[in-house]
């Protein structure tokens, strides 16, 4: 049998780090193509566009389904990361500015940390309860604005809600892994058709009929069922799978992040100071987030001890 070095073992961990950073990043390309590509006022049907389709298709190509106890399990893990989480997400969008609830929903990584404390019995680390705090900051002087501020309840517990759900999503995910010889896709391709199953009747009933379809806008939802969907979910849930969660969840930061970056390329918009230190604290906690200190050797006081050692 032949054993992995520790630096093969550091490389491969970083390289699944890497590719699971995709997901988040991917995810922050919604809002331009939502907005550039898209038609207005119908953003439950774009979430259930990004999910439905995609996932009929990885189980197309997969052929598997869920068995057993892993039916139920799948209804559950589709609702918290998918269906729940976009409903909920876009009706923050809506009732406050976007700068609020990206800062919110970014809370994320906090809630992860404290249900890995409960659920999971992974011990608190310090180290990256504060980096999780600090993308929050981060992600918050990138996308704030003083006129922006603003409260509304309704708007600050979907904003919230939408945390929470993704992140009880994520413990769950986690906790419960994956059937026996099945793979990332087709897991990812459950969740994602479970998720739209639970959107489809609550598209119906909110926006009604769907909205005509031109060409930007086929382009747009194939852009966020394939690649935001299927693709992205892909490389979400394996990273859960092989990775630390609160190393997973610290990812997060990066979806508004990019967000703010294309806003800044595509729509041209601008960044001043703060949002450019923002930005860097954002990278920065990601990027610290994945890193575990070390602890230091404590020396020994009984000079004797230190001979004999």
């Amino acid at each position: 049998m032949t054993t992995r070095s520790p630096s093969n073992a550091a490389t491969a961990q970083a390289g699944r780090l890497l590719a699971t950073a995709l997901a988040p990043a991917v995810w922050g390309t919604t809002y331009v193509v939502t907005t550039e590509l898209l038609p207005a006022g119908h953003p439950l049907f774009a979430a259930l566009l990004r999910a439905l389709p995609a996932g009929l298709l990885g189980i197309a190509l997969t052929r598997a389904l869920p068995r057993g106890v892993w039916r139920a399990r799948v209804a559950v893990l589709g609702v918290l990361n998918i269906g729940l989480f976009f409903p909920l997400l876009f009706v923050a969008a809506e009732r406050l500015p976007g700068g609020v609830a990206a800062t919110l929903a970014a809370t994320q990584p906090v809630v992860v940390v404290g249900l890995a404390v409960l659920l999971l019995r992974e011990r608190p680390s310090a180290w990256r309860c504060t980096w999780a705090i600090a993308g929050v900051l981060g992600v918050a002087l990138v996308v704030l604005r003083p006129a922006s501020v603003a409260f509304d309840l309704v708007g600050v517990l979907a904003a919230l809600g939408s945390a929470v759900s993704m992140a009880f999503g994520v413990i769950l995910t986690k906790r419960w892994g994956r059937p026996d010889g099945v793979g990332p896709t087709a897991f990812a391709s459950w969740l994602l058709t479970s998720g739209g199953l639970f959107l489809l009747p609550l598209t119906l009933l909110v926006e009604g009929t769907p909205p005509t379809v031109d060409g930007p806008a086929v382009l747009g939802y194939l852009w966020l069922g394939l690649i935001g969907g299927l693709l992205a979910y892909v490389l979400w849930f394996r990273g859960l799978a092989t990775l630390p969660v609160t190393s997973v969840a610290l990812l997060s930061p990066l979806s508004p992040t990019v967000a703010a970056l294309l806003g800044v390329l595509v729509l041209g918009q601008t960044l001043g100071p703060v949002q450019l230190a923002g930005f860097a604290l954002s990278l920065v906690a990601v990027t610290a987030g994945q890193w575990t200190p070390r602890p230091r050797a404590v020396p020994s006081r009984n000079p004797k001890e230190r001979i004999d050692s």
